[in-house]
């Protein structure tokens, strides 16, 4: 994995992309990675990452990551759309 990455830092070197643009390029794969691993759940990827979620959603926000696109229809739908259940008893 070593050499992949000491190749992909030298192509990325040679073909004149600035240090800046490349620590923002490295950092959103490495979030996506981890974001794709846990279907989006933000949660589990932050700590999967050893970092707060809020601090993920900031930076996840600051590289423009669109966090639903690794969603697959996992969500509960709204109350409004779920079915009615039994009332329950009270008991006395």
């Amino acid at each position: 994995m070593r050499s992949e990455l000491d190749a992909l830092i030298n192509q990325m070197h040679k073909g004149g992309i600035l240090y800046t643009e490349a620590v923002r390029e490295f950092r959103k794969a490495f979030l996506v990675s981890a974001l794709r691993d846990q279907n989006g759940n933000q949660i589990k990827a932050a700590r999967e990452l050893g970092m707060h979620r809020n601090s993920l959603r900031r930076l996840l926000t600051d590289l423009d990551v669109d966090v639903r696109a690794f969603r697959h229809g996992l969500r509960r739908p709204p109350r409004s759309a779920r079915p009615v259940a039994a009332e329950r008893k009270v008991s006395h």
